[in-house]
């Protein structure tokens, strides 16, 4: 049986991302966004969720050129999650979004600050727009 692995969020960066390199010279950024849970009627204050984000090369350049802290900012990516032992022999666990595609939410604001908004560069995605994607003419043509 396959398996899919695929996460979209929404959300704002908590602090501005810090574009670094591996020892081999690759570009690569981690940040966190917050992204708010569904609010149910019984709820009084939001609740937020603190996701951790890492970016790999082309895609962490982008976001360290066009996001800062407290912008929108849109992540398709894959779940991964790591495992290491720290100092004290504890077993640690985190997980991550790996993204491939990240965008822009919201629009910038222009320099003059009077609500007249620039045009942004587009969304940048780390792979090839999906040549395996093929329509189906019908739902007689799905293999389930």
């Amino acid at each position: 049986m396959a398996s899919f692995n695929k996460v979209i969020l929404v959300g704002n960066l908590g602090a501005d991302p810090e574009l670094r390199q591996t020892p081999n010279g690759v570009p690569v950024t981690n940040f966190r966004i917050a992204v708010s849970r569904r609010q149910s009627k019984n709820q009084e204050n939001p609740q937020t969720d603190w996701i951790n984000v890492v970016c790999w090369r082309s895609t962490a350049e982008f976001v360290a050129k066009y996001f800062t802290k407290g912008r929108a900012i849109l992540v398709c990516g894959s779940l991964q999650t790591r495992e290491w032992t720290d100092q004290n022999g504890q077993k640690r666990y985190a997980t991550d979004v790996v993204a491939d595609e990240v965008t822009f939410v919201d629009k910038k604001q222009d320099s003059a600050g009077n609500g007249a908004f620039n045009s942004a560069p587009a969304p940048y995605s780390a792979s090839p727009n999906d040549a395996a994607f093929q329509e189906m003419s019908s739902d007689d043509d799905l293999p389930f």
